[in-house]
């Protein structure tokens, strides 16, 4: 019998709306019994944080990022900066730009994001970005801020262009189950030219399940199926992008490569 591949689902949301702690234990099964080993549970505002570091705590191999989402961006981020030191926290964000819905001012948007960065950087913390519909304004707050060394584009949503300008900044970019969607062209031009050593996979759970799950919930269970689609883009076989995509998760976030597992 084949040896499981191991995965790691980079960006969900497994404390989603304070989930009920069974559905919690029951995704991150789920996720286990196909492989996926690890899970970054991300924050998007600051009681959200919290929660994520509360689940992270209670299960082995799962990690929290903190950070405030730019839909909530008119909120503030006060109180953020004191769950950095949790050790359960590996990173700052989501935060960035979405200019699609315009949840927030985008004066305050921009100014919650530079102020993030900045958390990132005195932190030495990764820096999950998200950008949506705003790629000219995030580059120009990074062009002042500065990139943080180990920073992510989560579920990339841009062609070729922009992710040659993100490389460029020596960010990584995350690709989503969006990759597998049939309208997704650019989405595939951008995975084919990224190098596999900056390339991570996700779910974006409960968001975004990938073909052919799309209208379901989603889950980290189907990282693997994004997984198989960007090896299909990049012609590369399904166990070197689960190796890969592992190995840059295990730097980006500062991750153990051997996750205690109960």
């Amino acid at each position: 019998m084949a040896e499981q591949l191991r995965w790691t689902d980079n960006h969900c949301h497994l404390h989603f709306r304070d989930a009920d702690p069974l559905a919690v234990t029951q995704a991150i099964t789920a996720g286990r019994d196909v492989g996926v080993e690890r899970f970054v549970t991300v924050g998007c505002d600051v009681a959200d944080s919290r929660a994520a570091i509360e689940v992270a705590r209670a299960h082995p191999g799962v990690f929290a990022t903190a950070g405030v989402h730019p839909h909530e961006a008119k909120d503030g981020i006060d109180g953020l900066e004191e769950l950095l030191g949790d050790p359960e926290v590996v990173a700052v964000g989501e935060c960035g730009l979405d200019y699609h819905y315009d949840h927030s001012p985008r004066a305050e948007q921009r100014e919650v994001f530079a102020a993030q960065i900045a958390l990132a950087e005195a932190h030495s913390l990764a820096l999950v970005i998200h950008a949506r519909s705003a790629w000219e304004d995030t580059f120009d707050v990074l062009a002042a801020e500065g990139v943080p060394a180990r920073t992510v584009f989560h579920c990339f949503t841009g062609g070729a262009e922009e992710a040659r300008r993100c490389l460029d900044l020596g960010a990584h970019l995350s690709i989503s189950g969006i990759v597998t969607f049939k309208t997704a062209g650019d989405v595939r031009e951008a995975v084919a030219l990224c190098p596999p050593d900056r390339l991570l996979v996700e779910t974006d759970a409960p968001y975004l399940a990938p073909v052919p799950h799309r209208g379901e919930k989603n889950r980290p269970a189907l990282v693997p199926l994004v997984g198989a689609a960007v090896a299909e883009v990049q012609g590369r076989s399904v166990a070197e992008v689960a190796a890969s995509s592992w190995d840059v998760a295990t730097h980006l976030y500062r991750l153990p490569p051997q996750p205690a597992l109960p």
